[in-house]
Parts: structure tokens; C-alpha cells; sequence
């Protein structure tokens, strides 16, 4: 067992989570519309829970819309039903990286930021900024972590790192820090693919 470091943070390795490279491997940003169901077991209390979604990947609204009902502690039911917003950057070795863009709001103030997971720790899908969120793996000794939660930590951080950089181009070549960045971002991405998400999840099609 690896040494746990308590953090006052509430751990979104634990939360529903929806993630942009899953939806691409299977097929959700591929079409020009598709409808699907997705499902969370938690393998520890073996509880079910589930979102209806829809997207829309290509033209100039590109979105993923999300659909669920919500029973509060009084047994109150609520619909919900919003649009996220999709854009997307190019990668190094060709093609296209879909993102969302976080649909938050803190303080009154809108997030908008170009994510790859939302994470859903109130009513709402946002970002792990908006909720405030930490990660298992860092709260877990490197011998002790889970490899998709290590590469979906790493990946998050490379974006944040790639957007923060005002010259990323120079005489229409990368710069050789942009360059290491995307090369690194492209690793991690095909890592994923190899690993499945700790609540299991099932994709059915309607």
C-alpha cells in the first residue's frame, strides 16, 4: 500500500466523469450526429446512474448535449437538459483534438475554459477548476497510482501549459517548446486508450 496524503479537496477520480478522448474512441465525434446512453456503475456500492447524450461534432455549433433527472435528499425530482459547447485545435501529428469548452460559473463569473473532462460534483457537468477538485494520484504515492488517473492529470496539465503559450508558431514552423508540449499531449492520448475509467462505464446506442 502506498502512503495517502489527506487533501480538504473532494477527489474527482470518485466523481461522474465525462472525457473527450472516450467519446472519440467511440465514435461520438466522428458523425454528424449521434445519440447514446452513458452508464456509471460504482464498483463499490453497486449503484447505477445514467446520462442521455447527443453530439454534434461538426459546422460551426458543435456541441454535446446532456440530459438526466436529478432526485434531491426530499425525493424531488429535476430535469436537466443543456448544451456544452465543442471546438477543436489541431494536433502535431495530424488530424484534430475535441475539447469542451466548460459551461461553469463561479462567483457569478463565467469559466469557459477549453477542457478535456467535466467532472459532475453538483447539478451540473464543469471543470475540476470550477469545482475545485483534486486528484487521487495526488494525494497517492507514485508506487500507489492508477495510470488513468497519472495520464489524465498529465494530459490536463500539458493543455493548460500549450494555451498559456503566446508564441507557438514561428515562420509557420512550431516552436520547439509548443513541439515538446503537443509531442508529449500525443503520447499521453494514445496511453488512454489502453486503460478504462475506475467507475465502469457502458455505451449502448438508440
Amino acid at each position: 500500500m502506498g502512503r495517502y496524503y489527506w487533501s480538504k479537496k473532494t477527489e474527482s477520480d470518485s466523481l461522474k466523469k465525462i472525457q473527450n478522448w472516450w467519446l472519440k474512441k467511440h465514435g461520438y465525434l466522428e458523425d454528424w450526429g449521434r445519440l447514446g446512453i452513458i452508464k456509471w456503475i460504482n464498483s463499490f456500492s453497486g449503484t447505477e446512474s445514467s446520462v442521455v447524450i447527443f453530439t454534434l461534432a461538426y459546422g460551426e455549433d458543435r456541441y454535446l448535449r446532456i440530459n438526466y433527472t436529478q432526485t434531491d435528499e426530499d425525493k424531488n425530482k429535476k430535469e436537466f437538459d443543456y448544451k456544452i459547447p465543442l471546438t477543436t485545435t489541431k494536433c502535431y501529428f495530424g488530424g484534430y483534438r475535441y475539447w469542451f469548452i466548460c459551461p461553469g460559473y463561479v462567483n457569478g463569473v463565467y469559466c469557459g475554459r477549453r477542457v478535456g473532462v467535466l467532472y459532475k460534483d453538483g447539478n451540473y457537468f464543469a471543470c475540476r477548476h470550477c469545482y475545485d477538485l483534486s486528484y487521487v494520484s495526488n494525494n497517492q504515492s507514485r508506487n500507489s497510482r492508477f495510470p488513468e488517473w497519472e495520464l489524465l492529470f498529465k494530459s490536463d496539465a500539458i493543455a493548460e501549459k500549450k494555451a498559456q503559450i503566446r508564441v507557438k508558431f514561428w515562420k509557420g514552423q512550431p516552436t520547439r517548446r509548443y513541439k515538446r508540449l503537443a509531442e508529449k499531449e500525443e503520447l499521453i492520448l494514445r496511453r488512454l486508450y489502453m486503460f478504462s475509467p475506475l467507475f465502469k462505464s457502458k455505451w449502448m446506442e438508440k
